[in-house]
């Protein structure tokens, strides 16, 4: 009798056993593998993994070096505001009355709008601020319409924020009394050969004008364009190229707290309230409080992780800097300081890294995985912030900046997760639940690598390492 195996018998049984021992490999063992990817050959990455229910860190890898962040910055600054400020918090955009009201319904003196900062702030905000007006039985302004904007310096832009970002809807201006994000919507409508397409602007406003040199359905026209003069701070929207068929685009304005003010008086005329000229400053010590508009924090929270909102977390940032010091405009100075008193409550030092702003859109960021793995690690022992992070964070393969990846990865809806994005930076931040029931925290940034693509792919690599079984 031959004891011998057949050859191809052997290789079977040695490709089994191979496999089984790989899959069986611990966590960290498979992870360190991941770091043969050919992604890194030319890019570096800095990682950290922590077993939440075991309290035991069990993957680190260049943890403690900064990086730029991108937009898990939003993490920081919102898991601060909601230690904080409260997961209770309210933010306000209020309307004041600086006089008496006589008897033919004329307010003698000025009407004020107080911003708060609420990102979310659109069209049935406005209309409830201008029912205000109303029910208090005002029919004439003899004064001014005039905005506070006074919780917030006067810069509209952060620092280290890119000049040419400003053309973008992903990047409007800072202020605390903002409207439909800042942004109008300009949509274009091509008609015949040659001629100019139709160009509509909502909301219809003062403050802005249309400079339509667009052709239809002319290629060599060029690249339909559809923007503003932000070169030169100008509510001119411009539209040039070939319209070749209809096209929306969000286009936000500079100073968008006169575009505010602009929309709130057409409002109140809608309403048969006279107005006078809009103007900006503070609300008057014993000012009357017509009413106003109140939205939860956590509105604020879940739009800037889930959809990685620039202005969601700046503002979230700035009301973080007012708790500092309500008595004046806050800056971002202010909020750096109190996210370090934050980082300084972990056990860390706040001079190890770097905060400038609360979205991560600025190149001065800088900060460690383990840093954030310490804020991810607090906010699941505070019951309350983890209910209200966990509500907020994209869930992989099914919304917000994950809604496309990992569908078909065991990581689907067992990865909870922040991005961010910049030019040579990729990161991805949360928690991870494995299939035998353990919950991870979690982060990964890539830094240097230009095609995101190629970082996201091994992000959810590791994704899917974190959440099948030992």
């Amino acid at each position: 009798m031959n004891h011998l195996l057949n050859p191809r018998l052997t290789l079977l049984l040695l490709l089994v056993c191979l496999t089984g021992s790989a899959s069986a490999q611990p966590l960290a063992q498979r992870l360190q593998r991941l770091l043969g990817e050919p992604v890194l050959r030319q890019s570096e990455v800095g990682m950290a993994v922590y077993d939440l229910d075991a309290d035991t860190l069990v993957f680190a890898h260049q943890a403690e070096k900064l990086y730029r962040p991108a937009s898990v910055q939003k993490l920081v600054t919102t898991l601060t505001a909601l230690t904080r400020l409260g997961t209770d918090c309210e933010v306000r955009t209020d309307v004041f009355a600086d006089g008496a009201v006589d008897a033919d319904g004329t307010l003698q003196g000025d009407l004020y709008v107080r911003g708060g900062f609420d990102s979310e702030f659109g069209d049935a905000d406005m209309e409830r601020l201008a029912d205000c007006v109303a029910r208090a039985g005002i029919r004439c302004i003899s004064g001014r319409l005039v905005g506070d904007v006074s919780m917030k310096d006067s810069l509209y832009y952060g620092e280290g924020w890119s000049w040419d970002d400003a053309r973008f809807d992903f990047q409007p201006c800072l202020t605390p009394l903002v409207y439909r994000r800042g942004c109008v919507r300009v949509t274009v409508r091509p008609t015949a050969r040659g001629e100019e397409p139709v160009v509509t602007v909502e909301p219809a406003s003062d403050c802005y004008t249309v400079d339509n040199r667009a052709v239809s359905h002319v290629p060599g026209a060029g690249r339909l364009v559809v923007t503003r003069d932000w070169m030169y701070q100008s509510n001119a929207l411009l539209i040039r190229g070939n319209a070749a068929r209809r096209v929306e685009r969000e286009v936000p304005l500079f100073a968008p707290e006169q575009y505010f003010l602009s929309v709130l008086a057409d409002r109140l005329r809608a309403r048969g309230i006279e107005t006078g000229v809009t103007d900006l400053g503070r609300v008057p010590e014993g000012a009357r409080r017509l009413g106003g508009t109140a939205r939860p924090l956590t509105d604020l929270v879940r739009r800037a992780l889930k959809k990685s909102d620039n202005l969601a977390a700046e503002a979230v940032f700035y009301r973080l800097a007012h708790s500092l010091h309500p008595e004046r405009p806050a800056t971002a100075a202010d909020g750096a300081e109190v996210i370090g008193t934050a980082i300084r409550a972990l056990g860390r030092n706040p001079e190890d890294y770097n905060v400038a702003d609360g979205s991560g859109v600025s190149l001065y960021n800088y900060l460690s995985p383990d840093l954030l793995l310490a804020f991810l690690r607090s906010a699941y022992r505070d019951p309350q912030v983890f209910a209200a992070l966990w509500d907020a964070l994209p869930v992989a393969g099914v919304d917000g900046t994950l809604a496309h990846r990992m569908k078909a990865s065991p990581a689907h809806r067992r990865v909870r997760a922040k991005t961010g994005t910049l030019t040579g930076v990729s990161s991805l931040a949360g928690y991870a639940r494995t299939e035998d029931g353990r919950m991870l925290a979690f982060v990964i940034i890539n830094q240097n690598v230009l095609r995101g693509a190629r970082a996201r792919a091994f992000q959810d690599k590791v994704a899917r390492e974190l959440v099948v079984k030992d």
